[in-house]
């Protein structure tokens, strides 16, 4: 199917959501430099893409205010952010969502995406010098040693809760190479629909042209939590890292190895010693560099009710980053059963309908037209939980039945239940004295 093909299809999933035609569109490149440092706090561009509803491309909030729907919190300061229901795809507000942004670790998601699928994580790697070659000064770094061996699920432990680049950068070199990787990811944008997407490198770490945006990082961690791996290691608080073998009465090394307890950045999952973990959080990333200032995106639930929230460069405040993402998801919670949908979070290319030659026929170049039966397509992961939908044109009635049904299919596991376990199997415990954040 050709690229103009499926955007259009993509677009009447937003069609189908608020009874209108949607028109897709990118971000023009002239975007991909990096805003200048400047007194005046800048603005986001007049006109930005409309993958996923016209109101998107619009600067500014957009929610459909109406009587019963309670009002956004106040004072939020982020650049960017992005309400939506996780199962639905329905983005219940945004602000800028497509303002194209530097995305910091929050970008690993992609990563993610793109790499973990690739390895068992029972596979054992031995690390030789030149993985850990090429990382930008002052990276974060979960501690990875070269000439010693970890698992999979321990470098993917690294990139999730330390946000390490010695991890990314071993796995990247696992795959092929950092250049390989890139080019990977920028794929595997291209396939989520990710257009304000362009990776530099793998890791996050600032570099001229790296961007994305409110919109996109939230396809990445929707995508990326229809992997039960990927599910585990953003939701895991705590967990123990392999170290260096220990040495015996002469000093040589024994074969018994130590082991150090490393801790989720993601404060609204861990905790801060003046924030407490948000009720229902189950991930996904967090992210902080000079450019991008501080970014997240969380997973939570509540209710029955799955929603994800990103928040891009707030006021460089301690924790602001979480506390306006958790008012976001406070607001969500309360409104999602009466706001009307602004856009939706569209489906990978891979799962829009084909359309058949009667419906491309029946609607002359335009595809998702009023003679476009309603095509549904769901993908499913071991354990059961997440959907992409893809839907062209269709009634309300159709709709409805299709949450139903997704909602039926695929539970989020609690926070007291799957990732409750998790935090019991680590043995870690939130402590109270404060705690300095390395860079992510």
């Amino acid at each position: 199917m050709s690229r103009g093909v499926r955007t259009a299809l993509a677009g009447s999933v937003t069609a189908a959501l608020l009874g209108g035609t949607v028109l897709a569109g990118t971000a023009s490149a002239t975007a991909f430099e990096h805003p200048k440092d400047t007194k005046t706090p800048p603005r986001p561009p007049a006109h930005m893409s409309t993958v996923g509803g016209d109101r998107l491309g619009l600067p500014g909030t957009q929610v459909a205010a109406a009587p019963g729907v309670p009002a956004l919190p106040a004072r939020l300061t982020a650049r960017s952010w992005i309400v939506a229901d996780a199962e639905t795809g329905a983005i219940l507000a945004e602000h800028n969502a497509h303002w194209r942004l530097a995305p910091a670790s929050t970008l690993k998601m992609l990563f993610a995406d793109t790499v973990l699928p690739r390895f068992p994580r029972s596979e054992v790697h031995k690390v030789a010098p030149s993985d850990l070659f090429g990382m930008g000064e002052g990276s974060s770094l979960v501690g990875i040693k070269e000439n010693l061996t970890y698992t999979v699920r321990d470098l993917w432990l690294g990139v999730f809760l330390r946000s390490g680049n010695d991890a990314v950068h071993v796995l990247a070199h696992m795959n092929g190479g950092v250049p390989k990787t890139v080019a990977d990811m920028n794929a595997e944008a291209h396939e989520l629909q990710a257009d304000d997407t362009h990776v530099v490198t793998p890791d996050g770490y600032d570099e001229p042209g790296q961007l994305s945006s409110a919109y996109d990082l939230t396809l990445f961690a929707r995508q990326g939590l229809q992997n039960p791996d990927f599910r585990e290691y953003c939701s895991t608080t705590s967990a123990q890292f392999p170290g260096d073998y220990k040495k015996g009465k002469a000093g040589k090394p024994t074969k018994v190895r130590d082991h150090f307890a490393i801790q989720n950045t993601n404060r609204l999952l861990s905790g801060d010693y003046d924030l407490s973990p948000y009720q229902g959080i189950a991930g996904v990333k967090n992210g902080n560099t000079t450019n991008a200032g501080a970014t997240f995106t969380g997973v939570a639930q509540r209710g029955g009710r799955t929603l994800l929230v990103t928040v891009m460069n707030p006021k460089p405040e301690h924790d602001l980053v979480y506390r306006e993402a958790a008012s976001l998801l406070d607001w969500g919670f309360k409104a999602a059963p009466v706001v009307q949908p602004v856009g939706t979070l569209v489906p990978p290319l891979s799962k829009l309908p084909h359309p058949t030659a009667t419906s491309t026929a029946s609607s002359g170049t335009r595809v998702g037209g009023k003679g476009t039966e309603a095509a549904i397509t769901t993908s499913s992961s071991r354990g059961g939980l997440w959907t992409a939908l893809g839907i062209a044109g269709g009634t309300a009635v159709v709709l409805t039945a299709v949450i139903i049904v997704v909602r039926r299919r695929r539970p989020l596991p609690s926070a007291g239940g799957t990732i409750g376990d998790y935090r019991r199997r680590s043995g870690g415990r939130r402590g109270r004295g404060r705690r300095r954040l390395p860079p992510v």
